[in-house]
């Protein structure tokens, strides 16, 4: 068994250091092609088979370093296989704009507003003038809804208070109604009251006339009946008739 740590090692008698040639190697050397595990940076279409590949799918890719750098940044070069056709697709990263730059095998769906009028692909990127004046225009553009959801939020309020209107309106008038119509049962009572007086009045009065009749009566009964008396007796005068 070898022993793990060396301590001493042998130098044959000849040896000469000067023979031994000294190279430089960079301080990033390592392999120029690995392997890595990534996800789709952006969605593509591919452009063999019309397959699309949404951002985020997981890829086993070759990951190469150019030769290219942006201010001492290496850029990076990426190779995948369609998911339906296995056609090798190859993107690279951009530090400049932050993104990734798809190079062939697919093409790029990307926002319209990304893209500056009569520009290609390779020329998507915007300028600071393009960024500056799509921020203005956002900000106008959520102005204006924030104008319009404030007029929304007027009209609804408006109506809320239309219809608790209306609704005070009708619950007045039926307040209206049922004091009118207390009006009119006080009236009717009011009527039925004075008819009954009327009544006891009327039977009053009939009542009077038939004592006074009854009296009346009474009084030419007994005359009749004296005057009855008076010529079977004799003629009033003390004379007889026999």
């Amino acid at each position: 068994m070898s022993e793990r740590k060396v301590l001493q090692k042998y130098y044959p008698p000849d040896f000469d250091p000067s023979k031994i040639a000294r190279s430089r190697v960079p301080k990033n050397a390592g392999p120029k092609v690995m392997t890595v595990r990534l996800m789709a940076p952006f969605s593509m279409k591919c452009m063999s088979c019309g397959e699309y590949i949404y951002k985020g799918r997981k890829f086993n890719s070759r990951k190469e370093t150019t030769d290219e750098k942006y201010l001492n940044i290496p850029i990076y070069r990426f190779y995948i296989r369609c998911t339906r056709c296995s056609a090798e697709i190859t993107f690279k990263t951009d530090p400049k704009g932050m993104d990734y730059t798809c190079e062939r095998g697919a093409k790029r769906n990307f926002e319209v507003w990304r893209k500056a009028d009569g520009e290609d692909d390779d020329h998507k990127l915007e300028t600071d003038e393009e960024r500056l004046d799509r921020l203005e225009a956002e900000e106008a553009e959520r102005g204006a809804m924030e104008v319009l959801e404030g007029k929304v939020v007027d009209a609804k309020r408006e109506m809320e208070i239309a219809d608790a209107l209306d609704e005070i309106r009708t619950r007045n008038a039926r307040i209206q109604r049922a004091e009118g119509k207390g009006e009119v049962d006080k009236a009717l009572e009011q009527a039925e009251r004075a008819r009954a007086e009327l009544e006891l009045e009327k039977r009053r009065v009939e009542a009077e006339d038939e004592e006074a009749a009854r009296r009346a009566f009474g009084r030419g009964i007994e005359i009749d009946e004296g005057v009855e008396g008076g010529v079977g007796g004799g003629n009033g005068y003390g004379w007889g008739w026999g």
